[in-house]
């Protein structure tokens, strides 16, 4: 993600947690927790240009409504305090992919917003010859016939590296590079699931997070902001003591079953990966800086999802 793209990003996290600050203190009490996230997101804010203000400060407004409608308990008043906080980006590491978390300690019970703007990547994972995807994606090392096949790849690009080559240099990019590393990758999920069945589910919980969540994405050019609901440990949605909320989210099956993994027809960079209950991912690789580094980088995003995730769209006004 270039810097001016994360700077909107933070901006957008920044804007929505103050305009959920102000909407539930007129409620009941909250407060906005103080932390660097905090303080790296008001300095993006200030970054940005006036009119991007009033842009994100619209699509925040607009989902305020939805969520306190989905989660009564953010204004039930029990006498105890909300509170608010953006998380540290290291979290999304440690497989939690929310944003912004809003918090009732006294009942132990929270929710959290994953933000995106005018973007709808799940996540930004890499390959290296340091990374063991397999352990960090679903909890099996990589075999060593993942190791001995990538080897090559990667010995190739840190000689590139050294001698300073730009990736617009590299001959043959797509055909040396990109495809063996993506046919090692699908085969290393393969072989790996026919020893482990448990492997749709735990690599969809890393790719979405250890946690349920609100997917918010500001859509500008429409002026709509999404939200997808991914209620998939059935946290999200509680009744209050006197309300409940005024639309039921059922709890999201995870899969269980891969269907198919494959190149996406006529595409040398994006591998495609189908699995049962309707969940579908794509997974296309790049370089992601001008100068050649000794790793690769996925753009994941969702192309499928089950029938039940709910999805929301609130216009602007």
């Amino acid at each position: 993600m270039s810097s001016r793209s994360n700077d909107q990003g933070r901006a957008y996290e920044y804007i929505t947690l103050i305009t959920l600050h102000s909407e539930i203190s007129k409620k009941r009490k909250a407060t906005i927790k103080q932390n660097s996230s905090l303080l790296a997101a008001k300095d993006a804010w200030g970054n940005i240009d006036r009119n991007l203000q009033n842009t994100l400060s619209l699509s925040a407004k607009s989902i305020v409504p939805t969520i306190f409608e989905l989660e009564p308990l953010i204004l039930e008043d029990d006498g105890d305090e909300v509170e608010l906080f953006i998380q540290k980006d290291q979290k999304g590491e440690d497989g939690d992919v929310r944003d912004i978390l809003i918090v009732r300690s006294g009942i132990e019970w929270e929710i959290g917003l994953s933000m995106k703007h005018n973007h709808f990547a799940v996540k930004h994972s890499r390959l290296s010859p340091l990374i063991d995807f397999g352990e960090k994606w679903f909890g099996y090392k990589c075999s060593d016939s993942y190791w001995s096949k990538t080897k090559p790849i990667f010995n190739k690009l840190e000689k590139y590296k050294a001698l300073g080559t730009l990736w617009s240099e590299v001959p043959k990019k797509q055909e040396d590079i990109y495809v063996p590393i993506l046919n090692a990758f699908i085969e290393e999920i393969n072989s790996a699931y026919s020893a482990h069945k448990d492997i749709p589910a735990k690599m969809t919980g890393y790719l979405l997070g250890e946690y349920d969540f609100y997917k918010v994405i500001s859509i500008d050019n429409e002026k709509t902001t999404r939200v997808n609901v991914f209620n998939l440990y059935g946290t999200l949605n509680q009744s209050g003591k006197v309300k409940k909320p005024k639309r039921i989210i059922p709890q999201i099956p995870l899969p269980t079953r891969i269907v198919s993994l494959g190149f996406k027809p006529k595409s040398k960079t994006t591998v495609e990966l189908y699995m049962d209950n309707g969940w579908q991912f794509s997974f296309r690789i790049h370089s992601a800086d001008s100068y050649v580094e000794n790793s690769l980088k996925f753009d994941i995003q969702i192309i499928g999802m089950p029938a039940t995730i709910v999805t929301i769209n609130c216009r602007w006004k």
